[in-house]
């Protein structure tokens, strides 16, 4: 990994990357990312089809090391940082990806559990009592003995947020989270995201393709251009819907008006 030069951090700023370069051997996805996400933010990942979306959340998350450049929690490089750092860094995090992920064998119950039995030394009476509140937080209270078989898409991704809010993380990670879903699940979906923000001064990055989403939850984002390989916007999607001085970015977040 190339080591990029030391730059200020912002003094809102939760994460920062800087001059990142993400790329799979020889090959580039995107290069030369500069972007803030601040404390609470609701941040969307945007763009157009196999720009690296999902490939630059993997490299938020600690799945994937950048080919160049930085990703700082706070003032701390995670790629420049011992693994105990890391792991430490890790622990903040909730993470739902778009199959819900959770185990089919599990009751919801169950699947929440996981993390609190292998991280906290909690008792399994207060185990449960943790797992009934998550549930409850995303309106699943009484569906603790259901597998995730027995229940509907919507909510099942709501059980997988719940499992990932349940070491109360200070920053949320989702890869497509309305995928599969109903207009009304998905719009149940992004309240929920909105009263975490609200309430629990959450950060969240979400990588979506969901203009309603985007417009109900973002009040900041990056746009990867899949041809150019770079980022050429940020900031509020609503401001950069209607002032963006790029076309392309205006036509993506006003396709489907007339």
């Amino acid at each position: 990994m190339e080591t990029a030069p030391v730059k200020e951090t912002e003094p809102d700023a939760h994460i920062t990357v800087q001059d990142l370069t993400m790329a799979y051997g020889d090959f580039v996805i995107q290069r030369d990312l500069d972007f803030v996400i601040r404390r609470s933010d609701i941040f969307i990942i945007m763009g157009g089809s196999g720009c690296g979306k999902s490939t630059l959340l993997r490299h938020l998350i600690g799945l994937k090391a950048p080919a160049r450049g930085r990703v700082l929690f706070d003032d701390v490089s995670y790629w420049e940082s011992p693994p105990a750092t890391q792991e430490q860094i890790k622990r903040g995090f909730g993470m739902s990806f778009q199959s819900g992920a959770l185990w089919s064998s599990l009751t919801l119950a169950e699947n929440i559990a996981l993390p609190l039995g292998e991280y906290t030394d909690l008792t399994p009476g207060d185990i449960a009592e943790v797992v009934s509140l998550k549930l409850s937080l995303v309106g699943l209270a009484g569906y603790e003995a259901f597998y995730p078989s027995e229940i509907s898409g919507g909510m099942r991704k709501r059980a997988a947020l719940a499992r990932a809010i349940a070491l109360d993380p200070d920053i949320l990670f989702f890869d497509e989270p309305s995928a599969g879903l109903d207009p009304i699940s998905s719009r149940r979906l992004d309240d929920l995201m909105l009263e975490l923000r609200d309430s629990l001064g959450t950060t969240i990055v979400v990588v979506t393709h969901e203009l309603a989403s985007i417009f109900t939850i973002g009040n900041n984002s990056v746009f990867l251009d899949p041809e150019t390989r770079t980022m050429i916007a940020t900031g509020d999607p609503k401001f950069l819907r209607d002032e963006s001085p790029d076309p392309g970015v205006r036509e993506f977040l006003n396709r489907g008006e007339t």
